[in-house]
Formats: C-alpha cells, sequence, structure tokens
C-alpha cells in the first residue's frame, strides 16, 4: 500500500500562491489516480482538484477553477497542488489523497473513491 505526506503548507496573504507536494512511498503512483481535498474548520472535507492515473483527465472544484492546478511527476512519486490568487476562504487543511485503479483515464470527485490518505499540512491565508 502507498503513504503520502503532504508539505508546503503555511501562512501566506491574500493574493498570494503556494505550492502543495505530496511525497508517496511503498507504491509507485503510476497506479493510483490522485486527488487533493480540504477540509476547513466546522466544514466537511471536500474534493478540490483530482487528476487520473494517466493524467489525462482532470477535474476542479468550481471554486477553485483557474487558481488551483493539480500536476504529477511519476518519476519523483510527487504529485503538487499550485494555489494560485489564495483567498481567506482557502485557508484550511489540505490532503491529499490516492486511489487505486486500473482505469487509466478514471478520475474520483469523493472521498469514498480513495483509498490511501496523507496527514494533511495547514494553509492559512491572511486577510
Amino acid at each position: 500500500q502507498v503513504q503520502l505526506v503532504e508539505t508546503g503548507g503555511g501562512l501566506v496573504q491574500a493574493g498570494g500562491s503556494l505550492k502543495l507536494s505530496c511525497v508517496a512511498s511503498g507504491d509507485t503512483i503510476r497506479n493510483y489516480a490522485m486527488g487533493w481535498f480540504r477540509q476547513a474548520p466546522g466544514k466537511e472535507r471536500e474534493l478540490q482538484v483530482a487528476m487520473s492515473r494517466s493524467a489525462g483527465q482532470t477535474h476542479s472544484a468550481d471554486s477553485v477553477k483557474g487558481r488551483f492546478t493539480i500536476s504529477r511527476d511519476n518519476a519523483k512519486n510527487t504529485v503538487y497542488l499550485q494555489l494560485n490568487s489564495l483567498e481567506p476562504e482557502d485557508t484550511a487543511v489540505y490532503y491529499c489523497a490516492a486511489a487505486r485503479t486500473t482505469y487509466d483515464e478514471a478520475v474520483y470527485r469523493t472521498q469514498s473513491g480513495y483509498n490511501y490518505w496523507g496527514q494533511g499540512t495547514q494553509v492559512t491565508v491572511s486577510s
């Protein structure tokens, strides 16, 4: 099974950018569709962006389209989340998730589609 570790969170001013990394170990991410979720205090965990294992298909939540971008580097066994034009409403714990699949183009949009989770990294956006 795969283990996921997120890094790159921190405090940033509104309008700023961050790049989160999710390093996988124990298996190659080539076997997994990947996703980034976030959970703000008092709210449910929600998908932000997701990518198929081929990287050919992606999905973004409406609130982050044009601002957040997912990418993957299979050689480094790492998935990234580029956060641009950050807003205070983006403050949350961000989680990386992996869904083992045999379908190259499958993108998973709900928590139930994912088998493995990282521990999360805090992103705080100040106004």
